[in-house]
């Protein structure tokens, strides 16, 4: 089983930066894809991005390309998300998740997820 908190959320302006964390508990993280997903008020969670056990390879949603970079760091047990640009309709919590299968960007393919960091971008 395994643990993940968020962190590294807050209010920020449109055009700045932020980097999300999350933060793995147990020994076994590097057998996880990692992935980061986002909800809006009255909205379904969507996927933002994944990346692969050793860090290599990683897949993003259209909406984000370019402009959000997901990374992972095996000796730490964290996953980040280095988010730039923002922009007010970034506006959401974000949330971490673990799979134990291969890269997806489908919800259901994860087996564990954080409780979320708020994010919030004003114009």
């Amino acid at each position: 089983q395994v643990q993940l908190v968020e962190s590294g959320g807050g209010l920020v302006q449109a055009g700045d930066s932020l980097r999300l964390s999350c933060a793995a508990s147990g020994r076994t993280f590097s057998s996880y894809v990692m992935g980061w997903f986002r909800q809006a008020p009255g909205k379904e969670r969507h996927f933002l991005a994944t990346v692969s056990r050793s860090g290599s390879s990683a897949y993003y949603a259209d909406s984000v390309k370019g402009r959000f970079t997901i990374s992972r760091d095996n000796s730490k047990n964290t996953v980040y998300l280095q988010m730039n640009s923002l922009k007010p309709e970034d506006t959401a919590v974000y949330y971490c998740a673990a799979s134990g299968l291969r890269p997806t960007s489908e919800k259901n393919g994860y087996d564990y997820w954080g409780q979320g960091t708020q994010v919030t971008v004003s114009s």
